[in-house]
C-alpha cells in the first residue's frame, strides 16, 4: 500500500469538488503549490493523469473520474466514522456543510445555528447559499435545505418550517402612485420584480390561484434580481410588486411599510426541510443540528417527518 497516495487522496478529491487548484487550497488551508504537489505526486505514482488543465479550467479525465468516484465515498465514509468516534468520549465535532437558498437563513437556520454556538462548539457549521438543485453527494455537502416540492424521494427529510404562503406585496407609496392590482390579469399593467434563476437562467413566473385553479403568470418589470432578499428592498422602496414567501416580511406587513397585494391569489408552499442521504442520518454533527432543529421548531410542526 502507497501511504503517499492515500494521504494525497484529500487533495485530488477537494480539487474535483472545487473545480480548481485555488479553491481547493482555499478549502484545504493549503497553499496553492502544495496542492499542486500533491496532485502531480499523485499522477507519477499512477502514471496518469488525473486532471486536464487549461488557463481557465480544470477538468477530470477518465483516470481522475474513476479514481475520484471510488475515493470520494470511501474518505466522506472515513470522516463520518471519526465524528462517532470522537462523539463517544464528548461532544459532536467535525465540519457540517450545508446547501441552502439564501431565503433559508433568517427563516430556518440562524436560530438553530446559534444555538449550536452554545450547545456545540466544536463543530464548524458551513453554509453556502445556492438557490437551485444540486447533488449534495457529489459536491461534498452533508445536508441541504429546500422546499418540500423539490426533494427527491430518496432521501430523509426532516421538517425545518411550518408550511408558508407565497404573497404579492407592495410599498403603500408604490400603491399610492399605480393602484392596486383588481385581478392577476391586471398584474400586466404593473411593474413587477422579476426573480433570475441562476442555473438554468430563466425568470421565474409566479405561481398564483385565481377561482380556485392554480395559474402561472409570468411578470415583467424593469428590474431583475437573483436573491429574494433584495427583491424585497426594492419593494420596501417603491419600485415594484414582488412575490415572496410571507414569513419573510411579516413584521413588514404588520407595521405597515408593506402591504399584500390580490390576498386570494396566494398559495401555500409546504415549507423548508433539511435533507441528506439515508446514510449520513448517524453522523453525530448532523444528528445534533436535526436534535437541535426539532428542539427549536418543535411548536410549530403540523406534518411527521419522513426520518426513518
Amino acid at each position: 500500500m502507497d501511504r503517499d497516495l492515500l494521504t494525497h487522496l484529500p487533495v485530488i478529491v477537494a480539487v474535483a469538488r472545487r473545480g480548481g487548484f485555488a479553491l481547493a487550497a482555499a478549502e484545504l488551508g493549503m497553499s496553492p503549490s502544495a496542492v499542486s504537489h500533491a496532485v502531480r505526486l499523485v499522477e507519477e505514482r499512477i502514471g496518469q493523469p488525473l486532471f486536464a488543465r487549461t488557463t481557465r479550467s480544470v477538468s477530470l479525465t477518465e483516470a481522475g473520474k474513476t479514481l475520484v468516484e471510488t475515493a470520494a465515498p470511501a474518505l466522506q465514509d472515513i470522516a463520518e466514522r471519526m465524528d462517532r468516534i470522537r462523539a463517544i468520549k464528548g461532544r459532536p465535532s467535525g465540519l457540517l456543510r450545508l446547501n441552502v437558498p439564501n431565503i433559508a437563513i433568517p427563516l430556518a437556520v440562524t436560530p438553530v445555528v446559534a444555538a449550536m454556538a452554545e450547545r456545540y462548539p466544536d463543530v464548524t457549521v458551513e453554509l453556502l447559499t445556492d438557490q437551485g438543485l444540486i447533488d449534495i453527494v457529489g459536491e461534498g455537502f452533508d445536508a441541504g435545505i429546500r422546499l418540500g416540492e423539490m426533494i427527491a424521494q430518496d432521501m430523509v427529510t426532516v421538517r425545518l418550517t411550518p408550511p408558508f404562503r407565497a404573497v404579492i406585496v407592495a410599498s403603500p407609496a408604490y400603491v399610492g402612485r399605480h393602484g392596486r392590482p383588481r385581478s392577476v390579469a391586471d398584474l400586466a399593467n404593473h411593474n413587477c420584480i422579476g426573480y433570475r434563476l441562476v442555473r438554468s437562467g430563466a425568470l421565474y413566473r409566479w405561481d398564483l390561484t385565481e377561482d380556485g385553479k392554480d395559474v402561472v403568470v409570468e411578470t415583467k418589470g424593469n428590474v431583475i434580481v437573483t436573491d429574494s432578499l433584495a427583491a424585497i428592498d426594492l419593494a420596501l422602496a417603491g419600485v415594484g410588486l414582488t412575490y415572496v414567501f410571507e414569513p419573510l416580511v411579516r413584521a413588514e406587513l404588520a407595521a405597515g411599510r408593506l402591504v399584500q397585494i390580490l390576498p386570494q391569489t396566494a398559495i401555500e408552499e409546504p415549507g423548508l426541510f433539511l435533507y441528506f442521504p439515508r446514510r449520513a442520518s448517524m453522523a453525530p454533527k448532523l444528528r445534533a443540528f436535526i436534535d437541535t432543529a426539532q428542539e427549536i421548531g418543535r411548536a410549530s410542526l403540523r406534518t411527521p417527518d419522513r426520518v426513518a
